[in-house]
């Protein structure tokens, strides 16, 4: 097993990192290295492959795709080096195993790439190119010098006869691949090394043409399939920010109804609760949820928003070393979540690629605003037929909302792309916050 040089170039991909390591520490072909090239990343990424225990990350400012993979390949020991994009995630446990038995069969092959196939949410058109252009015939290209850096794998000895284009700022690959074959070299199409990416080749193509397009792949391809974030394979953090002293319904804390969902989840890593009270800590580390840090009391003060909170909390964990790639902003006056719920939410989330989901129930009735002179204006559509109307949805983001660290960080509960998760139990919107909603809390849960 010759050990092997994986190189993976980064800039600002701390929402795929975690997944994308974990991939690789799950191969099967044990012997390698990883080289992280990182160019200035501003958000998390180098903090969280450091926390996986990644040793090998050099920084570079002037960005080029080919001075990238060069300076990787220069910080390399290995005579494989593997090429990886940080948002390409392999496909099964085999796929660096493949590359390398691959190229190993002929000391002719300079180079072998593999197969990429599109995630879930991957547009209509990034579909429909990966779909075509990685199929499933394995071939080997005499004159064709298409070769792809995202998921590869060369010899280190053609690297140091021709190292990659460092001027261009793209097809660096396929420069580098038309070389080799002019010196008598092969390149190998390996589609058992397959990859999952989210973004194609070519883009910006008619939208109708493109969707009739992937819907033929869809419905006559049958070996067609698509890649979703392994809720499994990512760090996912429940904070629950709470003022002063709990409540209780009866004879227990309300927050514990809190805390249960989040136990039950599948794919809730931490339980965090952010307090301002040294006694509920004490109380909160019986209940089997963690008290890392006491608030500040000026977080507690009625002008400041959940958002700076959030804020605060995200950024004592990860102070603490904690890096979560998702963070569940929960709040504990709502003890009526369906079992199953915030789990939906997580795979409504990684399945449809949106920033954030944030639960939400469907108002049909009459909706009205309040303007400044005190005037009332209605913003539904009138008095029309429900089923011409279009549904109106009122977000609850204390049911639960869920979204990537790097909007939490920059002081938002919700990202740019957001999905509603649509709560067909009105229950569970049930709030538990004035006095007689604590009396009607307790029989309910009778």
């Amino acid at each position: 097993m010759p050990k092997v040089s994986i190189i993976i170039r980064t800039k600002n991909e701390e929402r795929w990192i975690h997944a994308c390591l974990r991939l690789i520490f799950e191969q099967t072909y044990k012997s390698y290295e990883i080289v992280i090239v990182d160019n200035n990343s501003s958000d998390k990424t180098v903090e969280k492959a450091k926390n996986l225990g990644i040793k090998k990350i050099i920084n570079i400012k002037n960005y080029f795709p080919g001075r990238a993979i060069n300076i990787g390949i220069e910080n390399s020991e290995c005579e494989y080096i593997v090429l990886l994009s940080a948002h390409c995630l392999p496909v099964n446990n085999l796929w660096l195993n493949n590359l390398v038995k691959a190229i190993e069969e002929n000391d002719s092959y300079a180079g072998v790439y593999g197969r990429q196939e599109p995630m879930s949410f991957s547009s209509v058109a990034d579909k429909r190119d990966l779909t075509l252009i990685f199929g499933l015939d394995r071939k080997i290209q005499i004159k064709d010098s298409f070769f792809h850096n995202a998921n590869s794998i060369i010899r280190k000895s053609c690297w140091n006869d021709n190292s990659f284009d460092e001027k261009v700022t793209n097809i660096e690959d396929r420069i580098w691949a038309d070389q080799m074959l002019k010196k008598g070299y092969y390149i190998l199409y390996e589609p058992d090394a397959s990859v999952y990416h989210y973004h194609g080749i070519n883009q910006n193509n008619d939208n109708q043409r493109l969707n009739n397009i992937v819907k033929i792949i869809q419905d006559k391809q049958t070996n067609f399939k698509s890649g979703k974030l392994d809720a499994s394979n990512i760090e996912i953090a429940a904070i629950i920010p709470i003022k002063g002293k709990l409540k209780k319904i009866k004879d227990n804390y309300l927050i514990n109804y809190t805390i249960d969902s989040a136990k039950k989840s599948k794919y809730i890593n931490k339980i965090i609760v952010s307090t301002d009270d040294d006694e509920t800590a004490e109380i909160i580390s019986s209940l089997g949820a963690e008290c890392p840090f006491i608030r500040p009391e000026k977080l507690s003060n009625p002008l400041i928003n959940l958002e700076k909170v959030q804020e605060y909390s995200l950024k004592q964990l990860e102070l603490n070393g904690y890096f979560p790639d998702l963070v569940f902003h929960l709040e504990e006056t709502f003890p009526f979540r369906d079992t199953e719920m915030l789990d939906k939410m997580i795979t409504q989330l990684l399945y449809s690629g949106y920033d954030s989901v944030l639960a939400a129930k469907p108002e049909t009735g009459c909706l009205w605003t309040e303007q400044k002179d005190g005037k009332i204006k209605r913003i539904d559509q009138g008095y029309i037929p429900r089923e011409f109307k279009e549904l109106s949805y009122v977000g609850i983001h204390g049911l639960g909302v869920i979204t990537y660290s790097e909007y939490i960080r920059k002081g938002s509960l919700l990202g740019q792309n957001i999905g509603l998760y649509k709560i067909k139990n009105l229950i569970n919107s049930f709030e538990v916050r004035e006095e007689n909603s604590f009396d009607i809390a307790s029989k309910l849960l009778k």
